[in-house]
């Protein structure tokens, strides 16, 4: 019987290439900002967000490391359950004071996540089961 696509075990992937996809969403996103007029402290916000979303995650990987599987499961899930809560109260209190600010930081946020999550999921399944 032969596995599937995804009952295949897999090394996990390094995050450097999806992570330099995602910065390079954000450098060409600027240059639209400036031409299409749209406020760049939306970009600007939203590059933040997104940087400090990559600086948690490494942080968490570190932990991860230094802890045993149990730990390191539930300390991953704390890990993404806060990333994702702190994302939305920043989000939703800047859309309480300037929504279009919110909206252009939100849609930065997004493109770069998109990139990184997409180069994340090619470099795991394009590579070769061990």
């Amino acid at each position: 019987m032969r596995a599937g696509l995804s009952e295949t075990p897999r090394p996990v992937p390094g995050r450097l290439i999806p992570m330099l996809g995602g910065g390079l969403v954000l450098l060409v996103a600027l240059p639209i900002f400036v031409l299409a007029g749209w406020p760049i402290g939306g970009w600007a916000l939203g590059a933040v967000l997104w940087a400090g979303m990559q600086a948690m995650t490494l942080l968490l990987a570190r932990v991860k490391e230094r802890t045993g599987n149990l730990a390191a499961a539930g300390v991953q899930g704390f890990g993404l359950f806060f990333k994702a809560i702190a994302l939305l109260v920043v989000l939703v209190a800047v859309a309480a004071s300037d929504a279009h600010l919110a909206v252009a930081a939100a849609l930065t946020y997004a493109l770069a996540y998109t990139c990184e999550l997409g180069l994340s999921l090619l470099t795991y399944f394009g590579g070769g089961a061990p």
